[in-house]
């Protein structure tokens, strides 16, 4: 039988796109309290099944794909552009495909404007119209406002008319900058690109018997299964420990191992990595919120995923590419390296030193490549202790000089000096556990 909760969560996602959605309607239709509506409605955000907006309230929204992440709703728009909408708010959940800059003649404009596309532009109000009548939204900038013609019409196509004060420049500025940060999210892969789902996997009831385990173990050779009750909530997990030198009828709820540690869809994978590594876990429990098993996930999964994506090449640039694109390896000796870094402007603080971030993530990379070369593998940083570290200047040059001072199969530790001018001027200390590839 479904929760409250679950209940609420089945409701919202049965509603059509663009359906308006408040905490009272819900508590009323469904009968249950202000409290549990508003916390359906909160966890149906985190799901993006709704999005609420300032000035417009809670939208059932349509669930963008991984490929369309980069693609941004015209609420999202609204939010960026701090706007407000003169006509069309029906069709604030729509994807915008493309954005045009209407710093052109009228007949040249047209010719670029197409449905699904988002004009930008000034007090053109011819403008605004043709746009809304081709099927693409409008933003006016410099804080103008148009006719009712338009406005009605917006209305009736459901494409948002919306105004902002900023110019023209500026808004491109923004919207660009959040489409790029979009395409940075979607190069983090999360458990939900690579867990096998739980119609290919297999999993253990807690009815069934030791044998179950047996018959499972000889056909797939995985000696951990997740274990559900009778909702397909995960219970338990029974790995090879749990079974031996048990009779084949015993009951699988009286050996499983309660309370197991599962993950969710949106887990990174870096975090479900580093939890297999930490606790030695070679397959794990996928769940949503409600603890109900969506799939299971594998070290060899991981595993594979992770050196895709040092394949890959990136997207959208994070801090930490940024910093570590400057590392050069110079030399090249054993259990140590010679490498150098510029510190560039984005790598500074509000001083203009070298950030203690981008310190820690030069002594991480330095020490991962260090260890790729030694032992082939990656490594999951355990503890960075930084001994001291000096103020260093803009633009200048530092050398790292990593070198490894025990290694194991499955851990290492690392000291890494830099140096600039031939002074020292930060030393560390990194422990790690290694990833076998």
């Amino acid at each position: 039988m479904a929760t409250k909760h679950e209940q609420i969560l089945e409701h919202i996602e049965s509603l059509a796109v663009g359906s308006k959605i408040s905490v009272r309607g819900i508590a009323k239709a469904l009968n249950v309290s202000e409290g549990t509506a508003y916390r359906a409605i909160k966890e149906a955000e985190n799901q993006h099944l709704v999005s609420t907006m300032e000035r417009v309230g809670t939208i059932r929204i349509e669930k963008k794909k991984k490929e369309n992440i980069e693609r941004l709703t015209f609420a999202e728009i609204l939010n960026i552009v701090d706007g407000q909408v003169l006509g069309g708010r029906e069709g604030l959940y729509k994807t915008l495909s493309k954005f045009v800059i209407g710093a052109m003649k009228l007949e040249a404009m047209m010719r670029y404007t197409e449905a699904g596309s988002l004009l930008i532009v000034g007090n053109r109000t011819n403008a605004h119209e043709l746009a809304v009548q081709e099927g693409a939204a409008v933003l006016i900038t410099g804080g103008f406002d148009t006719n009712e013609t338009v406005k009605q019409l917006a209305d009736e196509k459901q494409l948002p008319v919306i105004s902002t004060s900023y110019d023209t420049f500026t808004v491109a500025t923004m919207i660009n900058r959040a489409i790029y940060d979009q395409l940075i999210k979607k190069e983090i892969v999360l458990v939900d690109d690579i867990y096998t789902p739980f119609e290919d996997s297999k999993y253990l009831k807690t009815t069934d018997t030791v044998q179950r385990w047996y018959d499972y173990n000889s056909e797939t050779k995985h000696n951990r299964y997740p274990v559900v009750d009778a909702s397909n909530r995960v219970v338990g997990i029974v790995t090879s420990k749990d079974v031996i030198a048990k009779e084949p009828e015993v009951s699988i709820s009286r050996v499983m191992t309660r309370n197991p540690m599962t993950v969710h869809t949106t887990t990174s994978l870096a975090n479900a990595a580093h939890m297999m590594v930490w606790e030695g876990i070679e397959l794990m429990p996928v769940v949503d919120q409600a603890h109900h098993l969506q799939g299971i996930i594998s070290r060899q999964d991981v595993l594979k995923a992770l050196q895709n994506i040092q394949r890959q090449p990136q997207v959208g640039e994070t801090i930490d590419d940024l910093a570590t694109k400057q590392l050069e390896v110079l030399e090249s000796t054993g259990r140590s390296q010679h490498l150098r870094s510029k510190v560039t402007p984005q790598m500074t603080n509000q001083l203009g030193t070298m950030s203690y971030g981008v310190f820690t993530t030069l002594v991480t990379e330095a020490s991962s490549r260090l260890l790729q070369k030694h032992k082939k593998g990656d490594l999951v940083v355990e503890n960075i202790s930084v001994y001291f570290i000096k103020p260093v200047q803009i633009e200048s040059e530092i050398d790292l000089y990593p070198q490894i001072l025990e290694v194991g199969r499955k851990f290492a530790k690392v000291e890494i000096e830099v140096h600039h001018e031939g002074a020292i001027v930060g030393k560390a200390l990194l422990m790690a556990q290694l990833i076998d590839r």
